[in-house]
């Protein structure tokens, strides 16, 4: 049983990441936004593929280096607040852009096609990959055994918390854009709060690797 409040941490990191913007989320609102809801979901069934791929390869990896090296947690909070600082300064830089200000005009797709560039897009985001292998381990605590289990229940979690929000994404985005293209300001306010709470986390992690 996973401990409650490692599990409620989970759940806040896991819905901020959901939250910040990557080629994922852009690749499904753009579709939305350029050829309907159908259209969006479609394209985050083929993002889902590229999910799971990681989580399993991430899963098994993650257990692999528990075993194998003695400072393990050590040397992944290291990377991982490396990576969470780079992306909340990505969050707060100058020039930053939303997800939602979509300006290119994509080609209509048939369906198939929307799923496999999908999961293309998915597949060749290496962001998935540094995601669910220095978060997970954050969480995992090797001393309760079943670390395969453990990177299993919270990667699936997590992919559960992205498609929610990129669900969400493909069906209202259309919407959204119109609404915040009026209001700039709380596209900066989300952005800034997003960025200031990264980069806490990846202070944590940086001390967590220190101890």
């Amino acid at each position: 049983m996973q401990d409650l409040s490692s599990l409620y941490a989970f759940l806040v990191v896991g819905s901020l990441l959901s939250i910040t913007p990557g080629p994922n989320m852009i690749y499904v609102i753009s579709r939305s936004i350029t050829q309907g809801r159908r259209a969006g979901l479609t394209s985050l069934g083929g993002v889902i593929v590229g999910y799971l791929f990681y989580m399993f390869g991430a899963a098994f990896g993650i257990t692999a280096f528990f075993k194998t090296q003695p400072h393990a947690a050590q040397i992944l909070s290291a990377c991982g607040a490396v990576y969470m600082g780079w992306l909340g300064w990505n969050a707060i830089r100058p020039g930053g852009r939303s997800p939602l200000e979509i300006r290119d005009h994509l080609p209509r797709e048939h369906t198939g096609k929307l799923f496999a560039m999908g999961a293309t897009t998915s597949l060749l985001n290496p962001k998935l990959a540094l995601i669910f292998l220095t978060l997970l381990p954050q969480f995992i605590d090797e001393t309760q055994g079943e670390v395969l289990q453990q990177s299993l229940f919270y990667g699936g979690l997590l992919i559960f918390m992205f498609a929610f929000v990129n669900a969400g994404m493909a069906l209202f985005s259309g919407s959204m854009a119109a609404f915040l293209a009026r209001k700039p300001g709380w596209l900066l306010t989300q952005r800034v709060v997003m960025g200031v709470t990264l980069l806490t986390l990846s202070a944590e992690m940086a001390l967590q690797a220190l101890g």
